[in-house]
């Protein structure tokens, strides 16, 4: 099965789309409208040393000089030498930094108003399951991974593969990951940090950027070392040269498979990309037999309900509902990674009597999922007949990135009815009416609530208008919402 990841580019948006077999299976976005300079490591110049704030101030080639504490300074970091790394404790910043000092620096807080940039000589270089830190030879694993079988798994793997560059922490990500993609991502890293050490070779009295964090076209490709991608395609010229040079460096495995795309049409018009994400927003997904599933993501998680829908099978029921349940399988597994939901996932698929056919469609569904390099946990039919399962949250879903709430409804999904909102009408002209001294009134009310009030429900606003013995008048507001009204004195 081919899989070709496509890229379009533009100033303020990335897209990237997953191909697997010519259908659409992932989709990540990355909207620039400010682009941070966070992670990223410079070879700056220490201007000023200021030991009554325990402070320096870098140029790293900015606008504004950066911020550097005493307490973001590394002691075995590689611009300190002999005894500097003995002093655990340091009274006076100018013990450690002095003026005219270049040394290498990582951003980690961008600059905010009239503030620099916050500084770190501490370099830390992420990837997606490890994080590499220069100079040190220890492995370390995230306490969040419990399983000390895991941790000393993983923790051999990696050790395995620190050298005299340094050492790595492995994130909670690396949890039941392969060796071999574990060792990707160690000697990619340690190709990023070589072409760091070169970059600053070659700029022996510059104040210059060593490094940037990578923008998620690059990510993408990083996390998708060793995998067996076939062609990756990008509409963008000036971004096709940068991945090129980016791959050709450090991504050795994609040598002659990254192409520009220069065709009439939109990359994403190729697979029917853009159809595709404009149905991943839908609730209701329509399955190929005549079924369907319906989508609800909500706060506390997210339900996928599973229905026969037009089809009506071949031989009974049993067999209908057990082969619906079968193809819901593979479009669960594709939704959830197309759509990247994550947290708490309940899947309520059509009741089957037969333990065999429960059996099968479990195995069928971690079969599909087992694709997905998001980590998942499912767990058994319960006694209720429902799969209770979870995802790990990478980023936002689709929905939370394309969509915002509905000002009509306010996120609740439905409107009051027009019955109902003539009757709060009827309501509120009596309370209005009881509380203060008018003659007449005036209702300013959406079309249809208007022409309700003309004719379904004006035997009950004639009863009202007889009642209070007062006049009232029906206004039209095309602009109004359908729950938005305003009853006036006249």
């Amino acid at each position: 099965m081919s899989v070709e990841l496509l890229m379009n580019i533009t100033p303020t948006e990335t897209r990237v789309a997953l191909i697997e077999g010519g259908v659409l299976q992932e989709l990540h976005i990355e909207r620039q409208v400010s682009k941070g300079i966070a992670g990223n490591i410079y070879k700056g110049k220490v201007t000023r040393v200021l030991p009554g704030m325990q402070a320096a101030f870098v140029d790293i080639g900015l606008e504004k000089a950066a911020f550097l504490h005493a307490a973001d300074i590394d002691l075995h970091a590689e611009c300190f030498t002999g005894d500097e790394k003995e002093k655990l404790k340091v009274a006076d910043i100018s013990t450690l930094v002095r003026p005219g000092q270049h040394i290498i620096v990582q951003v980690v807080k961008d600059p905010i108003g009239t503030k620099g940039a916050r500084l770190t000589t501490d370099i830390t270089l992420p990837s997606r399951y490890l994080v590499f830190m220069p100079e040190s030879k220890h492995v370390g694993v995230s306490q969040r991974i419990e399983s000390a079988e895991e941790r000393a798994r993983l923790k051999k793997i990696t050790q395995d593969c620190v050298d005299d560059l340094g050492g790595f922490i492995i994130r909670t990500a690396a949890e039941g990951a392969p060796e071999s993609e574990l060792r990707n991502d160690a000697a990619f890293l340690q190709r990023v940090w070589r072409k760091v050490l070169t970059r600053k070779q070659r700029t022996q009295s510059k104040n210059k950027m060593l490094y940037q964090d990578l923008g998620l076209a690059f990510r993408i490709l990083r996390d998708f070392v060793g995998s067996e991608i076939d062609r990756v395609r990008i509409d963008s010229k000036l971004s096709y040269k940068e991945i090129s040079t980016f791959s050709e460096d450090l991504i050795p495995e994609l040598q002659g498979k990254v192409e520009y795309y220069g065709g009439d049409s939109p990359i994403f018009d190729l697979f029917d990309v853009e159809n595709e994400v404009h149905r991943a927003l839908n609730r209701k997904v329509e399955l190929k037999s005549g079924g369907y599933l319906i989508i609800d993501q909500t706060e506390a998680m997210t339900t996928v309900d599973i229905n026969t829908g037009a089809f009506v099978g071949h031989r009974n029921l049993e067999e209908t509902i057990f082969n619906t349940n079968i193809e819901a399988t593979l479009a669960i597994a594709r939704q959830l990674r197309l759509r990247n939901l994550g947290g708490i996932i309940i899947l309520d698929f059509i009741d089957m009597k037969s333990l065999d056919h429960k059996r099968r469609v479990f195995n069928s569904l971690e079969q599909a999922l087992s694709k997905d390099r998001v980590k998942t946990h499912i767990n058994d039919f319960s006694p209720l007949g429902l799969i209770e399962m979870t995802r790990k949250r990478t980023h936002e879903s689709l929905e939370h990135i394309f969509c915002g709430e509905c000002q009509t409804c306010n996120g609740r999904g439905y409107v009051k009815t027009v019955e109902t909102v003539c009757y709060e009408i009827l309501r509120e002209i009596l309370r209005v009416d009881r509380a203060y001294s008018a003659e007449r009134f005036a209702v300013y009310a959406s079309v249809a609530v208007a022409e309700a009030l003309r004719g379904d429900e004006s035997y009950n606003l004639g009863e009202l208008i007889v009642f209070m013995q007062k006049r009232v008048e029906i206004h039209s507001e095309p602009l109004y919402g359908p729950e938005q009204f305003d009853v006036v004195m006249m």
